[in-house]
């Protein structure tokens, strides 16, 4: 796997954007979350991390905004 793709949403109750990724074929996967992009960038990345661990992580993440982004 050389690239995943999240879908960020930003939460109506906390105004906190999350993020998930459903790792296919496996079920499960990362889901995250951060009070703006900044730190959803840095938690998507620590979740990649932890998450493919001894695996080889993919290359690229990408991020597909369910709705545009509105800066908080």
């Amino acid at each position: 796997m050389t690239e995943i793709t999240f879908k960020v949403e930003r939460c109506e109750e906390s105004g906190w954007l999350s993020a998930s990724w459903d790792e296919p074929g496996v079920g499960g996967g990362i889901v995250t979350q951060g009070k703006d992009l900044q730190e959803l960038q840095a938690m998507i990345k620590e979740a990649v991390r932890c998450h493919f661990g001894a695996k080889k992580a993919p290359r690229t993440v990408r991020l597909h905004f369910l709705t545009d982004p509105v800066p908080s």
